[in-house]
This record gives structure tokens, sequence and C-alpha cells, in this order.
């Protein structure tokens, strides 16, 4: 069984190309601007991720992700980064201006609280961090293997997020 697709008249199919000329230009739009958007987002949100946050590797990054304001709590805004840590990489002992849920997605994460155990987190799990809590160990669990995490904050609108602890 053979299907063609056709217009009503015979060999026309001006509508459909236009439809794929369209479609080929936005998609040009969209990935010329992208990287300069991205890099729009990441000047805004970098800041305040941290105050000259140092860790124990070479290969530990935070890469935000996305930034919104909640227009349902004015004043607030949520901030997705992802947190990688090299074999052996920490952060320093740190705290956030809000709340902070932390959800494994690579390796295991070591973290402690203030006034609480050492407790190991695995891919799948996650924590969560009250705002002004002292996040006294926040690290890759392995020596040899890299970890990550994606942590999402909720914080006052132009809060610096992430301030280490002297």
């Amino acid at each position: 069984m053979s299907v063609a697709f056709r217009s009503s008249q015979q060999g026309d199919f001006r509508p459909f190309y236009l439809a794929i000329i369209a479609g080929l230009a936005c998609a040009l739009v969209i990935g010329k601007t992208l990287p300069s958007t991205m890099d729009a987002i990441s000047a805004v949100i970098e800041p305040l991720c941290a105050n000259s946050v140092s860790s124990g590797s070479t290969q530990d990054v935070v890469e935000p992700i996305s930034s919104h304001a909640l227009p349902n709590v004015p004043g607030k805004r949520v901030t997705i980064v992802r947190v990688f840590y090299g074999p052996g990489g920490f952060t320093p002992a740190h705290r956030h201006a809000g709340s902070v849920t932390a959800y494994v997605t690579k390796g295991e994460i070591r973290s402690q609280l203030a006034g609480g155990p050492v407790e190991t987190f695995g891919v799948g799990q996650s924590f969560f961090e009250p705002p002004g809590a002292v996040h006294l160990v926040s690290a890759n669990a392995s020596m040899t293997e890299p970890a990550e995490l994606i942590a999402v904050f909720v914080a006052d609108e132009g809060a610096q997020l992430t301030t280490l602890v002297k």
C-alpha cells in the first residue's frame, strides 16, 4: 500500500515546503541564540552561588541550571544548580541563605549539618538544609570516582546563596 501526501491540486507542495523552511529557520535562530542566553543566565546565577568557594579538586564545578522568581511568593526565587565533585572533592564549611534540597545523581555524597551526624547519600537519595544551617561536610565520598548532585535553592531575591563559614 502506497500513501502519498498531496494537496488538493496535484503537485502543489508549497505549504509543506514553507513549513519545513520555517521550522529550519526557527531551529537556526534557537541554535544561534541559545549559547548567549545560557551565558546570560549563568552571569546572573553564578555570583549568587558562591563567595570564593574553593574546593578539594580542580574537577569540582558548580553549574547553574536555572533561576526563576516565584510569582506566587513575592520576593522569593528558586535556583537550581548542578554540583560536580571530582574524586576527593569537597566544599569547605558553608551556609546557605535559603532552604536547599539536594538530590544525588551520581556517586555518593557525604554531608553533615552542624549538630548532626555525618551521613552518606547515594544515587536517588536526597537531603534538606534549612536556611542558615552550617553545612560542615559536603564532599564526594569516593577518592577514585566522581559524584554529583542537583541542588534546589529557595531564597530571597538577590540573596547570596552560599557563604563560606570561617
